[in-house]
């Protein structure tokens, strides 16, 4: 009796995980990796400052980009790693001409975005932890936060920690590892 409670309240945060409505914590792999997308729509965001762990401890600033309903046109991912033959790209493509990429509650941890943006509505400075526009994406009280309505950014381009999303639809997919090859930018 003393312990159900606490198994409710796992079993609860278990299954919005599953769901895509609360982001899994992971400790990051210590490699920022590169974002791109001609287009990205969603109608809704919530930001706010956030640090990312490494396992080695380091600390890496990044601003959490919760976005509710998100699609993208295109998408290229594309990450640098070293290995004993020589730095290798890791690259992962999708989109274009085989359809839309779509993601529920796709949660971006960036260093930066570029893009030319519209936002529906804006809120800058909101406390983080009244966020409402994104289920799920709540800061710490009294950290600075931003949620907009609806919001529509061309010609994307972000360096991420980590990124995570419920009911990815990668149409197109191709991934691909090569020595030396090219970036998304």
């Amino acid at each position: 009796m003393v312990g159900l409670p606490a198994v409710l309240a796992v079993g609860a945060m278990a299954t919005m995980m599953a769901q895509g409505v609360l982001a899994a914590s992971f400790a990051v792999s210590g490699t920022s990796f590169q974002v791109a997308s001609s287009k990205l729509t969603s109608d809704g965001l919530a930001s706010y400052v956030e640090t990312d762990r490494s396992l080695d401890g380091k600390g890496h600033p990044v601003s959490l980009l919760g976005l509710d309903q998100a699609t993208l046109n295109d998408i290229c991912q594309a990450a640098e790693v070293k290995t004993p033959l020589g730095t290798v790209t890791f690259k992962l493509t999708a989109g274009g001409d085989a359809g839309k990429v779509t993601a529920s509650n796709l949660i971006i941890d960036a260093e930066d975005l570029a893009g030319d943006a519209r936002f529906g509505t804006v809120e800058l400075g909101r406390d983080a932890s009244t966020l409402n526009e994104t289920p799920g994406i709540r800061g710490e009280k009294g950290k600075f936060g931003l949620q907009a309505g609806n919001i529509e950014v061309a010609d994307v381009k972000s360096h991420a920690w980590s990124a995570t999303g419920g009911n990815f639809r990668l149409k197109g997919l191709k991934l691909g590892v090569s020595l030396g090859g090219d970036k998304c930018f």
